[in-house]
């Protein structure tokens, strides 16, 4: 059964407070999104891997290639409005068939394969296999008007990427319309009815997004070096 991996990088630098987008930006000697596509590439010379990235950054992200002589194979996609939109596209550029996708985010650039290797194991038995971990900390829910309680922790996961699912159950599921409530990739197959498999993620899976993910992901990276 083939594997393919999307990995969708279509961030601006605003809450970085940088003219770059993120996944440019420099971390532990390359440019975040290189150490991404290095991480699924250790776990399979064989996997098919897709970055969607906005049209307009094709031109930068070669550059970058080339400056950083970066000669990893991939196939380039262009994103579209939304992540439901730029996954979609994705998609599109592996057509139909049989076989599994996992999407992930381009600025998660600490992903072990071994996590990697989880979710297409997962998702070849159950159809799916979403990366989460437990909440470490208390949580309250707000209710306007009322005021807020308490909630058991236990009870919730956050959800990381990467994302794993079988690849008909994928085409399927993004055949529809976009929707708002479309957060990630589970939500969308889990609004066609399709089982959503958990499996553990790793807390030093950060999706970079503000100047202290990047410290932290830059002293990370450089002990593994």
């Amino acid at each position: 059964m083939q594997e393919f991996a999307v990995l969708v990088a279509g961030g601006s630098g605003s809450r970085m407070k940088s003219d770059v987008p993120k996944q440019f930006l420099v971390v532990n000697g390359l440019p975040v999104l290189m150490h991404t596509i290095l991480a699924f590439r250790a776990y399979s010379d064989n996997l098919h891997i897709i970055l969607v990235l906005p049209e307009t950054q094709f031109a930068f992200w070669q550059n970058l290639c080339a400056e950083y002589r970066f000669n990893e194979k991939y196939f380039l996609v262009a994103g579209g409005n939304t992540r439901f939109h730029s996954v979609q596209n994705g998609l599109k550029s592996i057509g139909s068939g049989h076989g599994l996708v996992a999407v992930h985010d381009g600025v998660r650039p600490v992903i072990s394969k071994d996590i990697i290797a989880a979710g297409f194991h997962t998702a070849r038995e159950f159809g799916s296999a979403v990366t989460s971990v437990p909440l470490k900390e208390s949580i309250r829910t707000i209710e306007p008007g009322i005021g807020n309680k308490a909630l058991d922790r236990t009870h919730y996961r956050l959800v990381q990427t990467p994302q794993t699912f079988r690849l008909d159950w994928m085409s399927d599921a993004f055949s529809t319309e976009y929707q708002e409530t479309f957060t990630d990739c589970a939500s969308v197959l889990e609004s066609k009815g399709y089982p959503i498999q958990l499996i553990d993620g790793a807390y030093e899976n950060i999706k970079i997004t503000t100047p202290e993910d990047l410290r932290w992901a830059e002293t990370y990276l450089r002990q593994l070096s």
